[in-house]
């Protein structure tokens, strides 16, 4: 069962996301999918079998099952593309039912995903001042326009929005120290972000609770963003784009498309390139 490889939300050619791709007619048992995701160690491997008329799909990481994975299901849409060609593709996860869209864009394919229902609500003081500390930050370097937050679109995620794009870049945590908070919280991530814009975020991504530093493009926590910003009232005119993965030299680039009413689902969208292996 060969494994794609293959690098989501890429910056033209280069950078993106590594995730595994396996599609095979039914999914291997759970021991094994884990295995297989800890031999290809990127931050997820998805694998896919067909169910009814769309695809059964679950996620895992080299060290845990994750209930969704955007960058991964960008992966997915354009190993599906690649077998059978333009279209959009339903897939069924363990929580929820989304589809993704993908179609051959010159030498990659660009693909979007429909994120499930987003939800959002302000973050315990405590979780804050303790994931303040994991970061060496102070409250002093948090954004006031953007409070710190829990947030879901498929995914749980805390989010500490940062006053300077120099205090993003200087991110450092002890990996274990943060795998043992994520864990605890039922986190996948923290997504640290700063706004250059309204509608043009910077954002880094520690990825703990699956034993990965940072993930260079993440399109659930991208997806539970966007809803929070919704959520708020921000003024993001429908659409934001990201750039993650700058300070790890693997730059990548997210859009996600922000319909009005609360809690739908949002488009992530990004381009996919095969990865050699």
């Amino acid at each position: 069962m060969d494994v794609l490889k293959i690098a989501a939300f890429s910056d033209g050619d280069t950078g993106g996301n590594p995730a595994g791709v396996l599609i095979g007619d039914v999914l291997p048992d759970a021991v094994a999918m884990q295995r297989m995701a800890a031999e290809v160690g990127f931050s997820e491997t998805a694998f896919a079998a067909p169910d009814g008329n769309g695809w059964r799909v679950r996620y895992f990481s080299p060290e845990s099952e994750v209930p969704f994975c955007g960058h991964a299901t960008i992966a997915l849409g354009a190993a599906l593309v690649r077998q059978f060609g333009d279209g959009v593709f339903p897939l069924t996860l363990n929580q929820a039912s989304i589809t993704v869209e993908g179609f051959r864009d010159g030498a990659n394919i660009a693909a979007a995903l429909q994120s499930p229902p987003t939800r959002s609500k302000p973050a315990p003081p405590e979780l804050i001042a303790e994931a303040l500390a994991l970061f060496g930050y102070t409250s002093g370097d948090l954004d006031p326009a953007i409070p710190p937050a829990l947030i879901h679109g498929g995914a749980d995620h805390l989010v500490l929005v940062l006053r300077s794009r120099e205090a993003l870049a200087a991110m450092r945590y002890d990996l274990k120290t943060g795998q043992a908070l994520m864990r605890r919280e039922g986190l996948v991530t923290i997504l640290l972000a700063y706004a250059e814009t309204p509608r043009l975020f910077h954002t880094r991504n520690p990825f703990a609770s699956g034993g990965v530093y940072e993930d260079p493009a993440t399109g659930a926590s991208t997806a539970a963003f966007a809803g929070y910003l919704r959520d708020i009232g921000w003024p993001h005119g429908g659409a934001i784009d990201i750039v993650q993965g700058e300070d790890m030299g693997m730059r990548s680039r997210l859009h996600a498309d922000i319909p009005p009413t609360p809690g739908s689902s949002i488009r992530v969208s990004g381009t996919a390139r095969m990865m050699h292996p």
